[in-house]
């Protein structure tokens, strides 16, 4: 008997000395993909961490998309092709692929959140006639506040429409692509800038044009650039102080793409100057942000190398560059804003992460609303995040009158199956006895039944001193759940949301 006791613990021994083994050969592996990802992705953008995806989106979808980046040919059914140019070889791949595969999830944790209160909070629906033989591709709404108007362009029926009265809908210009940006004219603008992205597609082929426009009924759009790839915000810009409108440009692109500055010359010929030329540029903020005097520039890019970045004047004609906040490359960036959300007078950083059309189409449980506190010296700290899949765009401003900043979301990927109310949301600021805590109160205004928005814009468009809601609706595929059918209207092109605040008299 003592004979055996002392194999049984021998073969014990032997079986945990062979697992420590294991064990400790899949850490090393582990530890020799992770460098290997380190070396070869994050010198392009953020690391992301394997938990971000599932297991089967590493591996079906990013992973291949990166192996391309690398000069590995890729063939069906995840057989990849090492050929002279790779830049890496076919073992140290296997072990990264290893790495990513080894601990990324089987699924992406989708634990439920407060839900959002179900009313109508300050607005009520306003909608223009549909027409019930087209299929809304809606892709531009802007309210201008001078002319209680709203304008719209889509992708089917290239041109700029204003609609007076919601329903008194008439052509301001036909355009060679679909407008996606405009900007109304103001004191130091007399004309309208349009851009137009070019087209849906994501190659770099896809060219945009930009244009001016002037009151003049009679006028045609001026062309000021047409050989940028994908821009997608044109504002102006004297950024050198020489009395010509220059004008800034964000171009998402798609390998390639940038930040520009389109500058006037003396003969009023535009140039193209590159601030940073990276695609993903998706939206910027023009204003003084260190007080000397100069127009300074802070930049979301959404595409890759995913972040905010601030470009200071450096009064000699360039920018010097410094990175504000920077964010994984499957966040899928989708917009930002400046306000001061806390209240400190200090400006916050309001953004959204819920861009969901590349190689990670999955719902994920860090897209939504972020607020990033202003601290001073141009640093920020996370304050605030509240989760909504797909989340496109946030907009801030004091809907209810009360002295403080509130928020409206879209969500053009939203979980269409099991919270379509999250297509748009409205963040009402809730005081807060604690002046360290920032509050807010969600309110799912009914109606996900009425669009599928990917544009908002907010202003006062019936003048009555509080901003109204405009949302344009796009219904042309780009449905990521498998089987899914529109459940909403697909005719309509957009919906105003008024706002029934009385100013002085918060509800």
């Amino acid at each position: 008997m003592k004979s055996k006791s002392i194999l049984f613990l021998l073969l014990v021994a032997i079986s945990t000395w062979v697992g420590s083994c294991k064990q400790t050969a899949r850490t090393e592996a582990v530890l020799a993909g992770k460098a290997l990802a380190a070396k070869h992705c994050s010198g392009c953008h953020l690391l992301p961490d394997p938990t971000l995806l599932d297991k089967a989106t590493w591996k079906n979808g990013v992973l291949p998309a990166m192996a391309e980046q690398l000069g590995i040919e890729v063939l069906e059914g995840n057989i990849y092709l090492h050929q002279k140019q790779s830049a890496i070889s076919s073992t140290d791949w296997n072990r990264l692929v290893a790495y990513y595969e080894t601990l990324a999830p089987e699924m992406l944790d989708d634990s439920e959140k407060n839900a959002p209160v179900d009313d109508w909070a300050l607005f009520s629906i306003k909608k223009p006639k549909a027409d019930s033989l087209i299929i809304s591709s809606t892709l531009l709404v802007g309210i201008d506040s001078a002319k209680s108007s709203i304008y719209t362009s889509d992708l089917e029926d290239p041109g700029i429409y204003r609609f007076d009265n919601l329903n008194h809908k008439q052509l301001v210009t036909r355009l060679p692509s679909s407008a996606i940006d405009i900007c109304f004219p103001s004191a130091k603008q007399p004309q309208t800038i349009i851009t137009c992205m070019g087209g849906m597609r994501a190659l770099d082929v896809t060219k945009g044009q930009i244009f001016t426009l002037t009151n003049d009924s009679n006028a045609k759009p001026k062309v000021i650039s047409d050989d940028l790839t994908r821009p997608i915000k044109t504002q102006p810009i004297d950024f050198n102080k020489d009395g010509l409108m220059d004008y800034l440009v964000c171009a998402f692109g798609h390998n390639l793409g940038g930040l520009y500055i389109l500058k006037q010359t003396n003969n009023h010929i535009f140039e193209k100057v590159a601030i940073r030329e990276v695609p993903g540029a998706t939206d910027s903020i023009i204003r003084d942000f260190n007080s000397d005097g100069w127009p300074d520039v802070m930049t979301l890019f959404a595409h890759g190398d995913e972040g905010i970045w601030l470009f200071l004047n450096n009064k000699m004609g360039g920018f010097a560059t410094k990175n504000v906040l920077r964010f994984p490359s499957v966040y899928g960036s989708s917009s930002f804003q400046f306000a001061d959300v806390t209240n400190d007078g200090r400006p916050d950083i309001v953004y959204t992460a819920g861009d969901n059309s590349d190689f990670s189409r999955i719902l994920k449980p860090y897209h939504g609303l972020y607020i990033f506190e202003g601290k001073g010296n141009f640093e920020f700290g996370q304050k605030y995040f509240y989760p909504i899949h797909g989340c496109m765009k946030a907009l801030a401003a004091d809907f209810d009158k009360d002295g403080d900043v509130d928020i409206a979301t879209i969500a053009f990927f939203a979980d269409f199956e099991k919270r379509p109310k999250e297509t748009f949301l409205y963040f009402e600021q809730a005081k807060s006895a604690e002046q360290s805590k920032l509050g807010f109160k969600p309110h799912a205004v009914p109606i996900y039944k009425d669009g599928r928005w990917i544009c908002m814009n907010v202003q006062d468009y019936d003048g009555d001193g509080d901003p109204d809601i405009v949302l344009g609706n796009y219904s042309k595929g780009f449905l990521n759940q498998e089987n899914l059918k529109p459940t909403w209207d697909v005719h309509m092109p957009f919906v105003l949301l008024e706002n029934k605040t009385i100013p002085g008299k918060p509800l």
